[in-house]
């Protein structure tokens, strides 16, 4: 991992976590860091309503990055 990953930061699963019903590929949002590499994130649906928040480590998840052309 490149970029250390920070509070309010957009990320991507990197793995199915089937326990919690998430699935590779889902983005969500840091909302807390507990200790370092570890992370709360809420993932939310298109109007804005959180569906889990769950915590995960940072070997789980790919900073997202947004490009403006």
């Amino acid at each position: 991992m490149n970029k250390k990953i920070k509070l309010l930061d957009v990320v991507a699963l990197l793995e199915n976590v089937p326990e919690v019903s998430l699935h590779q590929g889902q983005v969500g949002t840091i909302v807390e860091e507990y200790e370092p590499e570890v992370f709360e994130v809420e993932f939310s649906d298109t109007s804005g309503r959180a569906y889990a928040i769950e915590t995960l480590n940072a070997k789980q998840l790919m900073v997202l990055h947004y490009c403006l052309i």
